[in-house]
């Protein structure tokens, strides 16, 4: 038994030390501010694939963005290939130069994000209807940009800390 829990225990050390962590990007240019990135009209296409990389949907999003202060205001507007239309409202507060919080109407509790250098790491919970289920999963949302127009966003979508499925987003930003 004692060797069964030191080999457990040496796992999850191994998976810890492999995580990474925001502030591994810090010296990564261009540096993403996202009420600058967010500010006005931006456009994303993305997708959601199963656990196996199968593709499940696509869909594209027009985001309206307004900074008042301390809060950003996004106004994302989905439109899924089968036809549906989801829109959620975000409010994200920065809490800090490199800390936020925000809360949208689906978003359980409060979702909270770290910055540094181009990347940009958002993790939040959201009840998820599929097949005639709801699950309440845990994004893990890592943004990075690539240049002034371009952010790339990969997310993992997570139950009881496994993987189930990931979210791809490709952003424009419109020129001002």
């Amino acid at each position: 038994m004692k060797r069964i829990l030191i080999l457990v225990m040496g796992a999850l050390l191994l998976l810890a030390g492999c995580s990474t962590e925001v502030a591994d990007y810090r010296n990564q240019q261009p540096t993403l501010d996202i009420f600058h990135y967010f500010q006005g009209k931006t456009a994303a296409w993305g997708m959601v694939q199963d656990r196996s990389g199968k593709q499940l949907r696509r869909f594209h999003v027009d985001i309206d963005g307004d900074v008042v202060g301390d809060t950003l205001t996004l106004n994302e507007h989905f439109i899924y290939d089968d036809g549906e239309k989801q829109q959620r409202i975000w409010h994200i507060r920065r809490v800090s130069p490199e800390r936020y919080e925000g809360t949208a109407g689906d978003i359980d509790g409060v979702a909270t994000g770290r910055a540094a250098g181009n990347a940009f790491n958002w993790r939040y919970s959201m009840n998820v209807t599929a097949n005639g289920n709801t699950w309440l999963l845990h994004f893990d949302d890592w943004m990075y940009l690539q240049d002034g127009t371009h952010l790339f966003n990969k997310t993992a979508m997570k139950k009881f800390g496994i993987t189930v499925g990931t979210v791809t987003l490709f952003f424009t930003r419109a020129t001002q």
